[in-house]
């Protein structure tokens, strides 16, 4: 037998280009998926500017998820629906309109007047400060009998009539008075006005019921401070402040630049749950930001939340 050397077989010139061909694809994949990797990476600093519908407190509640100044062109939370007559409606209204429905009362600097209210009908009391463009300074209280106050307010505006002070104050049981002192002197007096709200006979739930339904995720630490902007076009915010039954104590900013205090709330309420404190503040102008600040131990911690109110229209 005749010993044949082994030979391969030539590779034809066809198989080599589709080899080439396949590797340049491959090359061209992991170069776009480093290119996708690259933009990933990039986005995730890049701020979500996606709009959100912005909801009032008597309306459904707001995505979590949404950014907190971003508001829909044209959107007035704020604002009733036509025939909406429930508590709520009648809370949504503007600073002019609140005002003109009032009757005010006028209480020199260095006075106190108080408001008394004996029937248990009354759960909630709306309570509504202003002055002629002069600074505000003034205590609320609610009392509830004889050397028993559950809930205490400091209030400061640098200008009361641009700023109004709007609050609404929690008043179950009987035997509740609200007393607002003008802690300015006589040269800075200011008006109150006080609206009571009578418990719901209807299947609809009242004013307070509404209040205490809301839904607040943020947690504030004690001695942990929560600060939120605001779009130019928010033109009032609300704020709702509350606890699991324990007390609160808490400060309450409005900042229009750095270090520039608008508006100051001293909040104490015996009972967090059963009475949480919720206002509505005014922001005009642009730059504004909320500042919260739990003023308690680190035992004592607070639930917020803090949407935008009122929207303006877009232009």
């Amino acid at each position: 037998l005749l010993k044949v050397p082994f030979k391969p077989a030539p590779i034809k010139q066809r198989s080599i280009k589709v080899i080439r061909q396949n590797r340049n694809i491959g090359m061209v994949s992991l170069r776009l998926a480093a290119l996708l990797a690259v933009l990933a990476t990039s986005s995730a600093f890049v701020p979500d500017i996606r709009t959100k519908n912005v909801k009032g407190l008597f309306s459904s509640s707001m995505d979590s998820s949404s950014t907190s100044t971003g508001v829909s062109p044209g959107v007035s939370p704020g604002t009733p629906t036509p025939g909406d007559t429930s508590p709520g409606g009648m809370l949504a209204k503007s600073k002019e309109e609140v005002w003109e429905t009032l009757s005010p009362i006028k209480v020199q600097g260095g006075s106190l007047r108080t408001w008394s209210f004996t029937t248990p009908a009354i759960d909630s009391v709306q309570v509504h400060l202003k002055t002629e463009g002069r600074p505000l300074n003034a205590n609320v209280e609610l009392w509830q009998g004889p050397d028993n106050t559950p809930q205490k307010l400091a209030v400061y505006l640098e200008d009361g009539g641009l700023r109004p002070f709007r609050a609404v104050i929690l008043s179950p049981g009987d035997q509740n008075s609200i007393a607002i002192r003008n802690t300015a002197q006589m040269e800075y007096p200011l008006f109150a006005g006080v609206e009571a709200n009578l418990k719901s006979s209807s299947s609809e739930l009242s004013l307070s019921e509404q209040v205490s339904q809301i839904d607040a995720k943020r947690v504030i630490q004690g001695g942990a401070v929560f600060t939120m902007p605001f779009a130019p076009s928010v033109a009032s915010v609300q704020i709702l402040l509350k606890t699991d039954g324990r007390p609160l104590n808490a400060r309450i900013e409005l900042l229009q630049g750095p270090n520039n205090v608008k508006q100051v709330m001293e909040v104490y309420t015996e009972d967090g749950t059963e009475r949480p404190f919720y206002t509505i503040i005014e922001t005009p102008g642009t730059g504004n930001v909320v500042r919260i600040v739990n003023t308690a131990t680190v035992e004592f911690p607070i639930l917020a939340n803090v949407e935008p109110f009122m929207v303006e229209e877009a232009s």
